[in-house]
């Protein structure tokens, strides 16, 4: 089961393809030795520490204009 869960995460962004984008360029920064800024990551994976990051809204969207 995916924790946490696609339509929590869309609770903070809406967009599906923008969530993976999101997701994946954070994936790719801390497989290259970025540090996570969740103290205690559930996920064992860099997408699923991204997803994390997400949903506890230390990695957001910034909507412009």
């Amino acid at each position: 089961m995916l924790e946490p869960s696609v339509d929590s995460l869309q609770e903070k962004i809406n967009s599906k393809y923008t969530l993976v984008t999101i997701a994946a360029r954070r994936a790719r920064n801390l497989q290259d030795d970025a540090k996570t800024v969740l103290e205690n990551p559930k996920a064992l994976t860099y997408v699923g520490i991204a997803l994390e990051e997400i949903f506890n809204e230390k990695l957001f969207l910034k909507e412009t204009k």
